[in-house]
């Protein structure tokens, strides 16, 4: 039995992958610790983790969401931004308490997410394994493909590798910040400062809820990089009431802005408006970004909850407005629905442009979101075959990726040989 430690940012879109993954671990007979913020807590217990709190001082509970009300404020740059100093500010509270947690736990081996970069310096000054898990659009940098926080499109010509480039130049220098407290710390354990983001990342294995036929073709991956597929599960998460009786039997727009990006209430207006006069019923989850009150006479009365029991509802659904954050994306098409996106902050552009370079789907800038854009977007995507062959393509490959599974086999080789899993798909 080997005891595992989690580090992830405390959103759901990192916490529901890692806890699934940690829950599948657990069923194999490890033992499994989260490290998180009080906030965290409630995700660990629905999958029967343990749980050991950090910075509760700093991020007492109710932080996140205070976070996420501001960070649902804004688009762009401005919330990347706003992103990258909360990671920042994380950082500094991992860094300062995990190391000492993890002795007193006696974890042998950590599953780091990517947006946590310092946890893989953590387990190299305390000399034990890590595998990194890429629970959102994969960060890790190459000149051949956009940066993942960009809606640019993918192209191989020379003047777009030279645009990227300046790309990650931008991005590397708004990342500095959470870079320089983490090299602080390991000068500190004598250890070489990182200079380049990708070596944040595990030299035994990377792991990737994406399946390769949902990522730009790259040029710089290293051998013990895997696209599993997503990891979901019901049985780990928090269960959610939904009323289930109240749905129509129509066709099923279903439309969730994710849990941080979501305080934009307006374009749940446009939605409704766009729909309105479809033969299709719409269900607006909210993702906790107010409650469905707020939203009440809205054309074409859709139902509209706070939460959703997304991994249920999908599979009743025909087309998704998202967002476009990476697990309800992964979710849609492994039930093989095709999308609307409307991107808004950090990696969703990203996510975005995939989505339409895949066929899967449509997308619209949050500034260009208006009812005939929105209208002609989702008719679109519900009359034209294409899309739909194009999510049950992206379906298939997700099944043929391995999931959760194959994720779990790739950990415990890693961890049980101490040398890297190399993809044997590649």
């Amino acid at each position: 039995m080997t005891h595992y430690g989690l580090i992830c940012p405390a959103a759901s879109g990192h916490l529901n992958p890692m806890t699934t993954l940690g829950y599948e671990l657990k069923k194999q007979g490890h033992r499994v610790t989260l490290f998180g913020i009080l906030d965290a807590e409630p995700k660990a217990i629905a999958a029967g983790l343990e749980f050991q709190s950090i910075g509760e001082s700093d991020f007492p509970k109710g932080f996140m969401k205070e976070l996420f009300t501001e960070l649902g404020k804004m688009s762009g740059f401005a919330a990347l931004r706003y992103t990258i100093k909360y990671i920042q500010q994380g950082a500094v509270v991992t860094l300062r308490e995990v190391p000492t947690l993890i002795k007193q736990a006696g974890i042998d081996a950590l599953i780091v997410d990517q947006v946590a970069p310092e946890g893989g310096s953590i387990a190299e000054s305390l000399n034990i394994p890590f595998v990194s898990c890429a629970s959102a659009l994969m960060i890790n940098r190459d000149v051949s493909v956009p940066p993942f926080s960009t809606s640019w499109s993918y192209n191989s010509s020379h003047w777009a590798k030279v645009r990227n480039w300046a790309g990650y130049k931008l991005l590397n220098r708004a990342g500095k910040p959470i870079r320089d407290v983490i090299n602080e710390y390991r000068s500190e354990w004598n250890l070489q400062p990182i200079l380049n983001p990708n070596d944040y990342y595990s030299k035994l294995a990377q792991l990737c809820q994406q399946p390769s036929e949902f990522e730009f073709p790259r040029q710089n991956l290293p051998n013990c990089f895997h696209f599993t597929g997503p990891y979901n599960n019901i049985s780990s998460r928090e269960p959610t009431p939904f009323p289930f009786e109240k749905l129509t039997g129509q066709p099923l727009i279903y439309a969730s802005m994710g849990t941080i990006q979501n305080r934009l209430l307006e374009i749940f207006h446009y939605i409704a408006e766009a729909c309105n006069g479809l033969d299709a019923q719409l269900v607006i989850s909210l993702g906790g970004s107010a409650s469905p009150e707020a939203l009440k006479g809205l054309l074409g009365n859709p139902l509209v909850v706070g939460y959703a029991p997304q991994l249920e509802l999908l599979q009743k659904t025909t087309l998704t407005i998202t967002h476009a954050g990476m697990n309800t994306t992964l979710e849609s098409l492994n039930n093989g629905v095709p999308m609307v996106a409307i991107p808004i902050a950090n990696d969703q552009p990203g996510v975005a442009s995939r989505i339409v370079w895949s066929g899967s789907g449509e997308a619209i800038p949050v500034k260009k979101v208006n009812v005939n854009n929105l209208r002609t977007a989702i008719k679109k995507v519900l009359t034209e075959d294409s899309y739909q062959k194009n999510a049950l393509r992206l379906q298939a490959a997700i099944k043929k990726a391995g999931g959760t599974k194959r994720a779990i086999d790739i950990v415990e080789q890693a961890i049980s040989t101490g040398k890297p899993v190399l993809n044997q798909r590649v």
